[in-house]
């Protein structure tokens, strides 16, 4: 493979109508080639050894370009390529964001059998995001951290694609849902992690219990939507454990393994819609 390359997004999507073109040192185009539907960009075309310039475009992201080295044996690895959407640079508006449920998403994963994962989801919730006023001519970070997020998610949504399953994970014996119908997160601050990327500190109230969480937040950009709003997209995880919150049931195996673990990998995908309501379509 004389030329490969895999293009993502900067949340791990493949962007399958990207375009790469090679060109040397002086600006001659030598290859162009457009990525498959994994994001993946191969081509057989022997290349010269020496220094090229790697040019990537798609349409919706912002370009990019860097140096590649081809080898003596006529290789160029590119490797990964980030492509950052378009109005990815600007931050969201200063004021109200609200979160909307129908193109956002809270995910987990939990071990079970020590060896496999069972991925659930949490159906209904609700949030809002306030930006703090950062500024007209350039981002002030000192009042950017000032911004906050608070959400509700209502426990008994709890959606595994198993019934019974999620009528165990709605008893006594996890969340108890009839006594705490909802778990809670309010932020407390942030603190920058990247150009897009910040640390979000905060409480998070489950079972009757609140504890301190923070989340890993990447800023994945702000575009208009079909219906006359403007909505930024953010993606956060964070790792939880069962014991923090006084839900410690399981079922042990053979040498003391858990049936279940004891650890969660969460994941947020949110869509927040600038104002305080949410569009009607």
């Amino acid at each position: 493979m004389a030329l490969s390359a895999r293009v993502r997004t900067r949340d791990g999507w493949a962007v399958s109508h990207a375009v790469v073109t090679l060109t040397d040192m002086t600006g001659t185009q030598i290859l162009r080639v457009e990525a498959d539907d994994d994001g993946h960009v191969r081509d057989e075309t022997p290349l010269v050894p020496g220094w090229y310039t790697v040019i990537v475009t798609a349409a919706g992201y912002v370009p990019s370009a860097s140096t590649a080295i081809v080898s003596a044996g006529g290789r160029a690895e590119v490797g990964q390529v980030v492509l950052a959407r378009h109005g990815t640079t600007e931050l969201p508006a200063p004021g109200v964001w609200t979160i909307d449920p129908a193109h956002s998403s809270v995910v987990f994963t939990v071990q079970h059998l020590g060896m496999s994962s069972v991925h659930g989801r949490f159906k209904e919730f609700r949030g809002r995001i306030e930006i703090a006023e950062y500024g007209e001519d350039a981002p002030n970070p000192e009042k950017i951290e000032k911004s906050s997020v608070g959400a509700v998610i209502e426990t008994a949504s709890v959606d595994t694609g198993n019934p019974n399953r999620d009528e165990h994970l709605r008893s006594p014996d996890f969340m108890d849902v009839k006594r705490f119908p909802e778990l809670t997160y309010q932020s407390t601050g942030l603190s920058p992690a990247g150009p897009d990327r910040w640390t979000v500190h905060g409480e998070l109230g489950l079972h009757g219990y609140v504890r301190s969480v923070d989340l890993d937040l990447t800023y994945l950009g702000t575009n208009p939507d079909p219906w006359g709003g403007i909505r930024a997209a953010f993606r956060a995880t964070t790792e939880l454990h069962r014991e923090d919150f006084a839900i410690d049931y399981n079922q042990f195996l053979k040498k003391g393994l858990g049936m279940i673990g004891t650890t969660l990998q969460v994941e947020l995908n949110v869509q927040a819609v600038e104002g305080d309501q949410l569009p009607s379509a």
